[in-house]
């Protein structure tokens, strides 16, 4: 399927009327998918595939965003701008999201509320903030209080 069938797909069960506003809301996001609208999204580099994944998600119009891993495998340019537009799209259009992020220092600096996982376990809960300056998850995430931001 190309780009612009897959953002398609993702307005299939909401109002058409909002669909020119809705595509014009995922351009601005993320630019390269309109001048890649017809190109087939197998296609696409790693991080242009999230941002089309995050697209076609929002054209569905969500109350709540969950993203798994939206930085796995990314170059780092790609992983800050992944970051800024979930930023983003939580504060201007206020969609909650869900996070599940290996890239502690990114998501803890994102998030309003974080849990740190062992194992299955919640060992930790608290703010972002607070968790991104928490001795313990500088030292075990956060290569030892040397936040390493892609």
């Amino acid at each position: 399927m190309t780009v612009m069938e897959n953002l398609k797909l993702g307005a299939t069960f909401v109002d058409p009327g909002h669909w020119n506003t809705d595509l014009e809301r995922v351009f601005a996001l993320f630019p390269i998918l309109q001048q890649r609208e017809a190109q087939r999204a197998g296609t696409l580099s790693g991080g242009e595939q999230q941002m089309l994944a995050i697209g076609r998600a929002l054209v569905s119009r969500p109350r709540l965003l969950m993203l798994d891993e939206p930085s796995l495998g990314l170059a780092p340019i790609y992983i800050r701008k992944i970051f800024e537009i979930i930023h983003e799209i939580n504060r201007k259009d206020g969609v909650s999201i869900l996070l599940v992020e290996q890239n502690a220092h990114h998501a803890l600096r994102l998030a309003h509320r974080a849990y740190v996982l062992q194992h299955g376990s919640i060992v930790l809960a608290d703010t972002g903030n607070d968790l991104l300056n928490n001795p313990e998850v500088k030292s075990a995430y956060l290569a030892g209080g040397q936040a390493h931001a892609a």
